[in-house]
């Protein structure tokens, strides 16, 4: 009775192994495509384009400064808000403008009085000349007192010319202090947003060697994006060409523009307009070490006020696009590109594999587009064969 139950048992036991070997000799006896490293040919969009970094600049906006020296009074605004053209922003203390004008008030006031002293000398000066005229036709004058009185009348009539000039000049010098009086109140010269803010209340300011800058003005829409393109891409970028950037806070959405300027020299940025000449990026450096960028602008609508100054943007300058195009990652492809053909190996379900010349078109760097030469769903080789193809 042990027996056919030993026998079962050992007949059990061969056919696992003989099992086992042979799931563990089936890729070797019929290899397929799961034996290589191996993508697949699909269909979607592809455009070709140079990428970049880009700041947020305000299309248009102003520096408001003081014309006038002195103490800053009062400031009507804060970052952030609203302003209307004409509206009044920052007051300095008058007491010295006020000072001056009352001067030059005095001062002509001043000369009028002696104007009017002139005015009655010359009128005496004329009686005498008058009767040395009278008297010398009568015979009853010398000739150096008749030339005396003329002279007198010729001395008074200069010195009328002479204040009526000062009193125009003092005239022109009190409409300069009554302007030097009005820059104590300054307005805002154009609508928008005040976004910088560089003084305080209670500060003095010189305005005799320069313009203190008091805050910023800008329009917040349309906004402009200042981009760099370094030396290696920037042929490749040209006027009206199609572009979009993305914000770091914008999430997955696009802002559609177009290039609407490209700038020749490397400039300064805006936040750094007062400093040494030539490109943050390529200061500092020097030999085969610098980088060149050039700034490219491109202009965007922001009615909804999302687009803040000083954002970081990455540009995308596109050269080209195609839509619903079989696609193939480049690493798939061998061979070097001559003619826009390449050679791709297509790996069968089998495991055969089979080269293929292939005829591309535009590449995202990462991808390629596929003209001719494979179809959707072919599996491309992209690494070295673990078993035997056919």
């Amino acid at each position: 009775m042990k027996r056919p139950r030993q026998t079962r048992r050992a007949l059990l036991i061969i056919l696992c192994l003989l099992l086992v070997a042979a799931l563990a000799a089936w890729p070797f006896l019929t290899p397929g495509r799961e034996a290589y490293d191996t993508v697949p040919v699909t269909r979607g969009d592809i455009e070709s384009s140079v990428t970049a970094l880009g700041t947020l600049q305000p299309r248009q906006y102003v520096d408001v400064g003081a014309q006038a020296s002195g103490q800053i009074k009062t400031i009507h605004v804060e970052v952030g808000d609203e302003v209307k053209e004409g509206q009044l922003l920052v007051e300095i203390d008058p007491s010295t403008q006020t000072a001056k004008l009352d001067a030059s008030r005095y001062a002509i006031e001043n000369l009028k009085a002696q104007l009017q002293e002139q005015r009655a000398l010359h009128d005496l000066a004329k009686q005498k000349y008058l009767r040395q005229q009278h008297l010398a036709q009568g015979g009853a004058t010398r000739d150096e007192d008749l030339q005396a009185a003329q002279a007198e009348v010729r001395t008074t009539q200069a010195r009328i010319d002479m204040f009526q000039a000062q009193i125009r000049q003092a005239q022109a010098s009190l409409r300069s202090d009554e302007a030097q009086l009005g820059y104590t109140r300054i307005y805002a010269p154009m609508a928008g947003t005040v976004v910088a803010l560089d003084a305080r209340e209670g500060q003095t300011l010189n305005a005799q060697q320069q313009t203190p800058l008091i805050l910023r003005i800008a329009k917040l829409s349309p906004m402009t994006v200042w981009a760099e393109v370094s030396e290696a891409d920037i042929g490749y970028v040209k006027p009206g060409m199609q572009a979009y950037f993305t914000t770091l806070s914008g999430g997955n959405r696009r802002w559609n523009s177009t290039v609407r300027q490209i700038l020749p020299v490397p400039p300064k940025p805006l936040n750094e307009a007062s400093q040494g000449g030539g490109s943050p990026a390529s200061s500092g450096k020097s030999g085969s070490a610098r980088v060149v960028l050039y700034t490219v602008l491109l202009d965007v609508d922001n009615t909804d006020q999302v687009l803040m100054p000083e954002m970081t943007t990455q540009v995308f300058f596109v050269a080209d696009q195609a839509k619903d195009v079989l696609l193939a990652p480049i690493v798939a492809l061998q061979g070097t590109t001559e003619g826009n053909r390449q050679t791709a190996h297509v790996v069968t379900q089998k495991g055969k594999i089979e080269p293929r010349e292939i005829h591309t078109g535009i590449s995202d760097r990462l991808r390629v587009q596929v003209l001719d030469g494979v179809n959707e769903g072919d599996h491309l080789l992209i690494g070295p064969a673990t078993g035997n193809g056919g």
